[in-house]
């Protein structure tokens, strides 16, 4: 099913968004904004399921150029044509190998929830609600990843801290890298990009699509969803901090256990002998 290429993407509504009530979100998305990236991640939600079936089953790369069949034509992608259908930025870093140490250094303060500098191989409950969200929206639809999406890794901090920090990135070659990795045989690359791909193919004019289905409402970011996120992170949050209560007095209850075991043949109700027991012995 095409569905499963989208299960865990994410699309940004930014005119919704950037009405929000809420500073920090917006912030948070005036920085998606000002990356270049509005384009990219708010294109029209328009899917077509049959068409990316045929892409993802046929596609490959040849020469830096993606090659794919799609009801019998070819289609050819290239990063030029990726990059001015997207309106991506060209310039700047194109690996992140190249994120500045300093950079990552005072992105890991400006996110914190404490304020103390978060782990890098923590758990995204660190930061502020917005980064929160922004490292959903880093691993679901930038990097497109698969598996657990409240770990940190050094991955998604960085193209973080490209955000948080105004690091200049060539987001066309880094995004064209990803689609790339989608359709070579042996990497293990997730596939995505559904609503971006689909954008593309649309371009081709002999190219039948088939049916147009919309994407899931629930899968774009508005201020609705925006909220809804921040009711269910919270609630996971104070769960969270619920159990850690009680792991902490099991711990400690078991250490207490450890130090005073009880001894055999001491009286156990009589407070006096409990307290001498307590002072003098060894």
């Amino acid at each position: 099913m095409a569905s499963s290429l989208y299960s865990n993407a994410q699309h940004v509504d930014f005119d919704s968004v950037l009405a929000m009530d809420d500073p920090g979100m917006v912030s948070m998305f005036e920085a998606l904004e000002a990356s270049g990236l509005r384009r990219f991640l708010g294109c029209p939600a328009v899917v077509y399921e049959d068409a990316l079936v045929d892409f993802f089953e046929n596609a490959s790369v040849r020469n830096g150029v993606v090659f794919s069949t799609v009801g019998g034509q070819i289609v050819q992608i290239s990063e030029e044509l990726f990059a001015e259908s997207f309106e991506l930025p060209i310039e700047g870093l194109g690996d992140l190998s190249e994120m500045p140490k300093d950079a990552i250094f005072d992105a890991r303060s400006i996110v914190s929830l404490s304020g103390e500098q978060i782990n890098l191989s923590g758990r995204k409950n660190q930061m502020k609600m917005p980064y929160r969200l922004l490292c959903d929206i880093m691993a679901k639809a930038i990097s497109v990843k698969a598996g657990s999406f409240n770990a940190i890794t050094v991955e998604k901090f960085s193209l973080m801290t490209a955000l948080v920090c105004g690091v200049k990135m060539n987001w066309a070659k880094y995004l064209f890298g990803i689609l790339k990795k989608m359709v070579a045989v042996k990497t293990k690359q997730a596939k995505g990009f559904a609503i971006q791909i689909s954008l593309l193919l649309a371009t081709f004019p002999d190219v039948e699509l088939g049916e147009a289905s919309e994407f899931p409402a629930s899968k774009i970011l508005s201020k609705k969803t925006v909220l809804r996120f921040i009711d269910r992170d919270g609630a996971e949050e104070i769960k969270e901090a619920a159990k850690e209560k009680v792991v902490s007095k099991k711990r400690t209850a078991a250490v207490l256990k450890q130090q005073y075991p009880k001894r055999r043949g001491l009286p156990r109700r009589d407070p006096f002998l409990l307290f001498l027991h307590w002072r003098w012995w060894p």
